[in-house]
């Protein structure tokens, strides 16, 4: 599990208030073992602290993503999921019809990413991506 105390530190380096409301919601997305959607830490958080309104959530999420502290990758479900940065940077296979979900090494997509470079100049930022598509039994 990622550390949230190293979450802490820079957030307090860069002058942001450590609420309790958003430090659960730090533990929430560190302690999670896939991808998590605002509405599930909502539901976890609202556990312990039943005050807590769900636009802190995606708030709190939204600055995370800004400080480069988490992902956020839409899964073809309708809600937008979250991953602790640190975690490491893998890609999705999204099957459109049975919603099978397969993670992919970044390492695949290197040649696409040099490609883009050599081609057009240009510089993808290929961290955290879904692709869609039909696996292997739907197909």
């Amino acid at each position: 599990m990622v550390k949230t105390g190293e979450t802490v530190k820079k957030l307090s380096r860069k002058g942001y208030r450590l609420t309790p409301q958003r430090l659960m919601i730090l533990e929430a997305v560190d302690g999670a073992d896939d991808h998590i959607s605002a509405e599930e830490i909502y539901a976890q958080v609202c556990d312990q602290y039943p005050n807590l309104n769900i636009s802190t959530v995606y708030r709190t999420l939204e600055l995370l993503k800004e400080l480069e502290l988490v992902t956020e990758t839409d899964l073809g479900d309708g809600r937008v999921r979250y991953h602790n940065i640190k975690k490491g940077h893998h890609h999705h296979l999204v099957c459109h019809r049975c919603g099978n979900i397969i993670d992919m090494d970044e390492a695949v997509l290197s040649p696409l990413k040099a490609a883009l470079l050599m081609q057009y100049g240009f510089n993808a930022e290929l961290r955290h991506l879904a692709i869609f598509g039909l696996c292997k039994e739907c197909k």
